[in-house]
């Protein structure tokens, strides 16, 4: 397909917002993915293979960093539920949204490791800080019942966010995977 214009990339973007209106083919998504490969307004005006990369790398940039955040709660999550027993343990969490728009906007590269409060401490593999994950805070979890070891872990709380957490990770990586299915249709299509 020969470049096209900016007029005729409008005329696209537009015919795809219409409902019932198709081209090759295609409907919906698979249709607006494959016009984008095409046109110059969505690409470097080279069409050079590395344009095309940070289109499909801006993407997806959103459902990758809410994928590594819920990862991130995963663990957290995880290490509740394995210090159940443990004496004066404080049960830790995050509040997803201010998170994910923390990580949105300040974009940082690795994921935190743990906070050094004292001197004798070992520094982490990743050196950074547990008390800020992707731009929010680890907070620890208000206790609903003391305990008498004053560990704050709630079993069933925790489970249950463990439970949710996974099925909202699972629900990501189904819309990573349609993503990906709908960029293999527009590429193949051509």
């Amino acid at each position: 397909m020969a470049a096209a214009s900016f007029a005729d990339c409008q005329a696209w973007v537009a015919a795809f917002r219409l409902p019932g209106k198709r081209a090759h083919g295609l409907s919906g998504p698979e249709n607006a993915m494959a016009r984008m490969m095409h046109c110059r307004s969505y690409q470097n005006s080279r069409s050079s293979p590395v344009a095309v990369i940070d289109r499909i790398d801006a993407l997806l940039q959103v459902k990758r960093t809410a994928l590594d955040l819920r990862a991130y709660r995963q663990e957290l999550l995880a290490s509740n539920i394995a210090n159940a027993d443990t004496p004066n343990f404080k049960a830790r969490d995050i509040d997803f949204k201010a998170a994910l728009a923390g990580a949105l906007s300040s974009r940082p590269e690795a994921v935190p490791g743990l906070a050094r409060t004292s001197a004798g401490h070992l520094g982490s593999e990743t050196g950074g800080e547990a008390t800020q994950a992707f731009g929010a805070a680890v907070k620890y979890r208000t206790e609903f019942q003391p305990s008498a070891d004053g560990n704050t872990v709630n079993m069933d709380v925790e489970r249950a966010a463990f439970a949710e957490n996974a099925a909202q990770m699972e629900a990501m990586l189904a819309f990573i995977r349609s993503d990906l299915s709908t960029l293999q249709t527009a590429i193949t299509s051509q």
